[in-house]
């Protein structure tokens, strides 16, 4: 990632921290672009100022995706609880005395961990990240409003492809299925995703790297 640029970043995003109440900035792209690496390094420079509440929390359980004959495309936009990632969001978004808990998921376990994520009511930003924040299609077309930045992240097509063949082989899958894993469903998600970067208040390229 470019330092610079992170920087700039960190700026806006304690900027918006700063306003008085309580805020939340989405960041999405595609799979490999480095969202995840940019929310997490925004939330460790803003300390007690922000809290990370990732999407991938509402992930369907495995047993559920297997009922629903949806397991070997885990990671498509319907293989995810988006009316509850909704009702989160608008939890977080009028935050109450008490402490809000999300959901977290967990790649070692391939499940999410309900409850595991707090949000104390004075934390003036929430960041999460995901895919699909930006789609206009049912429960998701509600994400939009309820997030007040939503910034898309991209890096190069090979570069992200390289990412995310090598973290499916991090997580187990032997190189072959993670390269037909990432050129395959992981492509149309991407695909998909790409058609919502119009809606975003910022784009951010980010050198190979």
């Amino acid at each position: 990632m470019d330092e610079s640029t992170v920087d700039a970043l960190v700026t806006r995003a304690r900027l918006l921290a700063g306003d008085g109440r309580r805020r939340i900035l989405g960041i999405t792209g595609a799979p490999g672009a480095g969202k995840s690496t940019l929310a997490a390094r925004i939330v460790a420079e803003l300390g007690p100022l922000a809290t990370l509440v990732p999407m991938d929390g509402y992930h369907l359980s495995e047993a559920e995706l297997h009922r629903l004959g949806r397991h070997d495309r885990k990671g498509a936009i319907d293989t995810f609880d988006a009316a509850g990632f909704v009702c989160l969001l608008r939890r977080l978004r009028a935050p109450g005395p008490a402490t809000v808990y999300a959901p977290e998921f967990r790649r070692d376990l391939e499940e999410s961990i309900a409850g595991a994520i707090p949000v104390p009511p004075d934390v003036p930003l929430v960041v999460t990240e995901g895919n699909y924040l930006l789609v206009d299609q049912g429960e998701w077309a509600a994400v939009r409003d309820l997030v007040d930045e939503a910034w898309y992240v991209e890096v190069d097509e090979e570069t992200r492809l390289s990412r995310l063949v090598a973290r499916h082989v991090a997580f187990g899958r032997p190189p072959r299925e993670a390269e037909h894993r990432a050129y395959g469903s992981d492509q149309r998600n991407a695909e998909l995703i790409a058609g919502t970067r119009a809606r975003a208040d910022l784009r951010i390229r980010f050198a190979a790297g």
